[in-house]
């Protein structure tokens, strides 16, 4: 399970196309595309490096995946959140990392810094989300367009709601062992 999620995870906020799979002509063509290239790696000499046959391997995989499956975009659960916003996540990552290697105070500093901007991005971000959405409401309700009013306005309300991988078996107990809502989901 994990080598398949690792397996699947793209570039740049992109995954590949794993619901293609699902077509027999395109599982051909994967199935053929992975033989051939395996097969090109059994004519390499085996020098005992270990590290450099994985990354030959996973990299095979990779492009395989990418020339027959194809990348599908990720959906976009926060809609204020954009490049600029993970510019932001990028400083903070590197001033920790900076931080970690040396904890002087000027890197201290420089992380508190670096925290409070991106918090003040965000925030200011999500605010203009939220001042235009209202407007929005505005609007609908200005021009009578009562559905698109009351589903914003349920959207507001339901807010974030997480997904649960929880199901009910037979006996309406509640069952969250990945196996057996497999099992459940297959009766």
């Amino acid at each position: 399970m994990a080598v398949r999620k690792q397996a699947a995870q793209g570039f740049d906020g992109k995954r590949f196309n794993l619901r293609k799979l699902n077509d027999l002509e395109v599982r051909k063509q994967y199935q053929i595309e992975i033989t051939n290239r395996f097969a090109a790696l059994e004519n390499l000499s085996n020098d005992g490096d270990i590290n450099r046959a994985w990354e030959n391997i996973k990299g095979n995989i990779i492009t395989s995946a990418k020339e027959s499956l194809g990348l599908r975009e990720l959906k976009q659960h926060e809609p204020c959140f954009d490049e600029e916003c993970l510019g932001f996540l990028d400083q903070r990552k590197q001033a920790k990392m900076q931080w970690i290697h040396d904890p002087s105070q000027s890197s201290v500093d420089n992380l508190n810094n670096v925290r409070r901007d991106a918090s003040r991005h965000f925030r200011n971000k999500k605010k203009a989300y939220l001042k235009a959405k209202i407007e929005e409401l505005e609007t609908n309700s200005k021009i009578k367009n009562i559905r698109d009013l009351y589903r914003g306005i349920s959207d507001f309300k339901k807010g974030y709601q997480s997904r649960t991988n929880v199901v009910k078996d037979g006996k309406s107990d509640l069952v969250a062992d990945s196996h057996s809502i497999l099992a459940r989901w297959r009766n």
